[in-house]
């Protein structure tokens, strides 16, 4: 991913996360805008010290 892709996805992360937290469907669709593996998503999450609430499948 390029820095400049990564800061705009970071950008969406931090509008949509409260609390340190966000959703597992606004992550997914995050993901999926940005066309980033789940798993990638969820290591950029942990970088980012967000926390994902409602879980779904234990997809990240």
């Amino acid at each position: 991913m390029h820095q400049e892709q990564r800061e705009k996805l970071i950008a969406a992360i931090q509008n949509v996360a409260r609390e340190g937290k966000i959703t597992c469907a606004e992550a997914t669709r995050l993901a999926d805008e940005h066309q980033l593996p789940r798993k990638e998503m969820g290591s950029l999450l942990n970088e980012l010290k967000i926390k994902i609430k409602g879980c779904q499948l234990g997809c990240f």
